[in-house]
C-alpha cells in the first residue's frame, strides 16, 4: 500500500493505523481468513475514507484465452450490463445500465441499445444499480451522445506505479448517435464508473443528472496478493476529468435535479413529458402526452388491453 497507493500520505496514515492496531491485538478475534480479510477491509475503508479499497478471497487471473472467453460468457449472462431497454409512454426511451464491462464485449450491446430507441424524443438512463467497470466502456457508451465527427476527450487516468497516464477519448468509429435530450438516474449506490458516466454527461453538458448524490470513489484499483488467498484491491491511479479538472473522490456527484433514488425514475420522465406537451405543435399529440403525464405524476400506468375492439 505504500508503495502503491495513489495518495502517499494517505498511505503511510492508514499503514501507521493497521500496524498499531494490530500490535495492540486488534485482529485477534478474526480467526478466520474470511473473518480477517472482512475486518481488513473494513479498517482500510474506515481509515482513508477511500471506499475503492476492498479485499477478496481468490486467486489473481493469468493471462490467455480462457480468461478472455470467460470474460465474454461472463457479459453474455449478464445482458452485457444492460438490465432493461423499454420505450416509455411519451415515446421516452429508457435504458438500465448494472456496471461497464471490457469494452470489446460490451461496445456492441450499446450500440444495438441505442438502435433500438433511436426513434425516442428523450432517453433515460438507469445507473441508480451501478457499480462500475471499465472507463473505457464509459467512453464508448458517451460516444453515442455527440455528433458524428465530434471526438471529446473525457478523462485522464494516472497510474502511480507505472508513473503513466492514460486519456480516454468517445470513438469516432460508433455509426449510431443520439441527439435527444438525456436525462441521467443516479442513487447513492452509484459507484466509480457509474459515478464517471454520469459525471462526464453532466460536465460535457450534454445530460441532466436526477435523483441523489453518488458514492465517491473516483480511484481506480489495482489486486495485490497478501497470502492465505486474500487479495486487496489498493487504488494506486486517480482520475481527472477534462473539463472540471477534477473528480467525484470523497464527493460523489451531486445531482441537477435532487430528488430520493426511488422518485429518480418518475422524477426524470414527468419533466420530460412536461417539456414534450409544452413542444408539441398537434392537438391530438398534445392531449396524449398530457394523459401520459397525468399518469405518471400520480406513479399509474395505462392498463394494456388485450382484446379487439368491439369485443365485450
Amino acid at each position: 500500500m505504500t508503495a502503491n497507493y495513489i495518495d502517499p500520505a494517505v498511505a503511510e496514515r492508514v499503514g501507521g493505523a493497521i500496524a498499531r492496531k494490530h500490535a495492540a491485538g486488534g485482529y485477534g478475534a478474526a480467526a478466520t481468513v474470511q473473518a480477517f480479510s472482512t475486518a481488513l477491509a473494513k479498517d482500510l475503508r474506515d481509515f482513508s475514507g477511500d471506499l475503492h479499497f476492498g479485499t477478496r478471497l481468490g486467486e489473481t487471473r493469468s493471462p490467455g484465452s480462457a480468461v478472455a472467453n470467460n470474460a465474454h460468457d461472463e457479459a453474455m449472462r449478464t445482458g452485457y450490463g444492460i438490465e432493461k431497454i423499454e420505450r416509455l409512454p411519451g415515446n421516452v426511451g429508457y435504458i438500465e445500465l448494472r456496471g461497464f464491462g471490457v469494452s470489446e464485449f460490451v461496445g456492441p450491446a450499446y450500440t444495438a441499445a441505442m438502435s433500438l430507441l433511436a426513434g425516442t424524443d428523450a432517453l433515460i438512463l438507469d445507473l441508480r444499480r451501478n457499480g462500475g467497470g471499465s472507463p473505457a466502456s464509459v467512453a464508448y457508451l458517451m460516444s453515442h451522445f455527440f455528433p458524428s465527427g465530434d471526438v471529446r476527450h473525457l478523462i485522464d487516468i494516472y497510474d502511480r506505479p507505472d508513473n503513466t497516464t492514460r486519456q480516454f477519448w468517445t470513438s469516432s468509429t460508433v455509426t449510431q448517435r443520439y441527439d435527444k435530450p438525456v436525462y441521467v438516474l443516479t442513487s447513492a449506490r452509484t459507484f466509480s464508473g457509474g459515478e464517471d458516466c454520469a459525471y462526464s454527461f453532466q460536465a460535457q453538458k450534454r445530460g441532466t443528472v436526477v435523483g441523489e448524490t453518488t458514492g465517491g470513489g473516483a480511484n481506480p484499483v489495482s489486486l495485490f496478493g497478501v497470502g492465505h488467498g486474500i487479495l486487496v484491491a489498493i487504488p494506486t491511479a486517480r482520475t481527472t476529468n477534462i473539463v472540471t479538472k477534477t473528480n467525484w473522490e470523497h464527493v460523489g456527484v451531486k445531482p441537477d435535479i435532487a430528488v430520493p433514488a426511488t422518485q429518480a425514475l418518475q422524477t426524470a420522465h414527468a419533466t420530460i413529458l412536461r417539456k414534450l406537451v409544452a413542444a408539441a405543435k398537434e392537438d391530438k399529440e398534445r392531449t396524449t402526452l398530457q394523459r401520459h403525464l397525468a399518469l405518471v405524476e400520480k406513479g399509474e400506468a395505462e392498463k394494456p388491453i388485450y382484446i379487439l375492439r368491439g369485443e365485450r
